[in-house]
């Protein structure tokens, strides 16, 4: 990329000469040195007008400032970079880091303990309280549809697009082949020297199966070890809707009219509801949705059909993950720090199956955190095939690919459109050369 300098001369400024500038630089109208379109004069290529990249133009004028030589910056700023790396993979030796640091929650709570002195206890609000949030009802109702139907498209698309998937570790690979790179640590992985033994791949290897204990009640007691077995688990973000308003017959939940009374630290009472009336069963905002059978599962008949489906999969993929994220904020989801172990609830659980690094020094119990999304919502990052219908991937030319989540890989090979917070990491503004040869010779 060649960028040009241009130079301020004496005779684009009128009325000026080097023994009359002694003057403020603001003075001056922009239009006189600056053109306001800069990409078209600077030599800029169309393909940057949208990227992240910041451009730092000096122009060696000979305007004195003050009575000194100065340049004149030009910056160029945008809110997304044109590429970047996909987020870190922990290993099993390593501590997820703390949302929000150790010192900054202890500050937090004291200046909290300061301002509340000597202050009347405030009510709690929901759901702390024991009541949902009635404005977010229709949110978890979204959710939970979405997460349906993304799974049902998934089940459509793969049977359009090749997701290949590893017999020996969990790596997965979108294309009609997999990539060629040394990358398994699975099993005898040594005697195949990292290479991949792919083989097809199920719906579970793209929507990672991460459940959750499901609470009847979730201000109630914390689940023991001994309860492990006879509470049933289910998937954590139909969890999060069921505390968040979703009505599920098969998994009911303790719904409360009136809020508890606290009468202490960790201990409260319901309180007394039975003068309320009778509720009436009424019928959800929405229709919940529900998983078709294997047997009604049809791949796309069209080229047409496929874009569709592919741009509609990706607007669930963001939907679940948008609402998600809002509900999170409310009702608090908790993982463990060691291992991928997920809690809906105010509180941890107390079953000791936490199997990660070091788990003898902790008797099996989890070390809980306040979760993230992608704690909740794995996006499994894949590497991004530039061209499908063009050569393979090269080994050597590893450091030029990029990473998208899987199912914005599906949805983009499909032939939907990449949302703009994805393009950064799967490095569509990076030139990839054609050859080792030519990689060589990149700077």
């Amino acid at each position: 990329m060649s960028i040009t300098y241009s130079a301020v001369s004496w005779a684009d400024l009128s009325g000026f000469s080097p023994k009359t500038v002694p003057f403020a630089i603001q003075s001056l109208p922009k239009r006189q040195f600056l053109n306001p379109i800069p990409f078209s004069s600077f030599g800029f290529s169309s393909s940057l007008q949208g990227s992240s990249i910041e451009f730092r133009l000096e122009f060696k004028s000979k305007l004195l400032l003050s009575k000194e030589r100065r340049s004149l910056p030009f910056v160029v700023r945008s809110d997304h970079p044109q590429n970047a790396d996909a987020p870190k993979q922990y290993t099993r030796r390593e501590k997820k880091p703390f949302p929000v640091p150790i010192v900054d929650l202890r500050r937090a709570a004291r200046e909290r303990v300061k301002n509340n002195k000597d202050k009347p206890r405030r009510p709690l609000p929901p759901p702390k309280n024991g009541m949902v949030v009635k404005s977010l009802v229709p949110l978890a109702y979204k959710v939970y549809n979405a997460r349906i139907r993304l799974i049902n498209n998934l089940h459509r698309l793969m049977k359009a697009v090749r997701v290949n998937a590893c017999g020996w570790c969990n790596e997965i690979h979108v294309g009609p082949y997999g990539h060629p790179f040394k990358s398994c640590k699975g099993p005898n992985a040594s005697q195949r020297k990292g290479l991949h033994e792919w083989t097809n791949s199920v719906i579970e290897d793209v929507i990672v199966p991460l459940e959750a204990y499901h609470l009847y009640d979730r201000l109630g007691k914390r689940i023991r070890h001994d309860e492990r077995f006879s509470i049933p688990r289910i998937p954590a973000v139909v969890e999060l809707c069921i505390q968040g308003g979703v009505e599920i017959p098969e998994f009911p939940t303790k719904r409360r009219r009136k809020p508890i009374i606290r009468i202490g630290k960790s201990e409260f009472v319901d309180a007394d509801e039975t003068e309320l009336p009778d509720l009436e069963p009424q019928p959800p905002p929405v229709p919940l949705l529900t998983e078709l059978p294997m047997s009604e599962i049809t791949p796309p008949s069209s080229e047409e059909e496929t874009i569709s489906l592919a741009e509609e999969t990706l607007k669930a993929w963001e939907e679940m993950r948008a609402g998600a994220k809002k509900l999170m904020r409310m009702y608090r989801v908790r993982v463990c720090g060691y291992c991928p172990e997920v809690h809906v609830g105010p509180t941890g659980h107390k079953a000791q199956n936490c199997g990660a690094f070091k788990h003898q020094q902790r008797n099996g119990q989890h070390g809980w955190q306040s979760a993230v999304l992608n704690d909740l919502i794995p996006p499994r990052y894949v590497w991004h095939v530039p061209d499908v219908n063009g050569p393979p991937m090269q080994r050597e030319l590893r450091s030029f690919y990029g990473q998208a989540p899987v199912v914005v890989e599906i949805c983009a090979q499909a032939g939907a459109d990449v949302p703009e917070q994805y393009r950064a990491t799967m490095r569509l503004e990076v030139g990839i050369p054609s050859s080792v040869k030519e990689a060589e010779m990149v700077v």
